[in-house]
């Protein structure tokens, strides 16, 4: 281990002489311990991850039901059906699908085969294939885009407004001519 050397101790090289030339020397370093443990900090993956989106390959062949709770980009081929109710949905450039759709938002940049429903937006590309019809509230086409089908627009369904419960009129006793008295009623038209 170095400890340093105090001022009273000989220095263990002997004192040149004066026709030498001094040489001057590094200080010297303690080496690194391999006992010690290094900080290292580690980085967090939630800064990495913006949004989370699965990823299906373009080598990647699926067939049958596909449905899922997170938004997905498929790049790969699906026969079948594709069902994320709550999510997004982006078919890729080598994208080919042979399924009915039903996601959130529906951008297509491949080939599809059958019925899109996007609940909020479909979005065709301009290197887009689809044969099917279209369900959906808002619908994006670009120049270029192919597209053999009927397209359905919806208006979004408006929220409905709290119903406010109507007062109950309360009968009320009315004098009558005859002098006694009698209950008068209300109907609501």
């Amino acid at each position: 281990m170095w400890k340093a050397r105090r001022e009273d101790e000989k220095p263990s090289t002997p004192n040149p002489s004066p026709n030498q030339n001094p040489q001057p020397t590094a200080p010297v370093v303690p080496a690194p311990s391999s006992n010690q443990p290094r900080t290292v900090e580690t980085p967090r993956m939630d800064t990495y991850r913006a949004v989370d989106v699965a990823h299906i390959g373009k080598s990647v062949i699926i067939k049958g039901e596909l449905s899922g709770s997170e938004d997905l980009y498929l790049d790969g081929e699906v026969e079948g059906n594709i069902d994320l109710h709550n999510h997004n949905l982006v078919i890729g450039p080598n994208g080919r699908v042979r399924a009915n759709v039903f996601a959130k938002d529906v951008v297509i940049h491949g080939k599809v085969d059958g019925n899109v429903n996007g609940v909020e937006k479909v979005e065709l590309k301009k290197s887009a294939l689809l044969n099917g019809d279209i369900n959906t509230q808002r619908i994006v086409i670009e120049d270029g885009a192919f597209f053999k089908g009927a397209i359905d627009i919806h208006k979004a369904e408006p929220k409905p407004e709290p119903v406010r419960a109507a007062a109950p009129v309360a009968a009320a006793p009315v004098a009558s001519a005859t002098g006694g008295s009698a209950a008068a009623t209300t109907e609501k038209k």
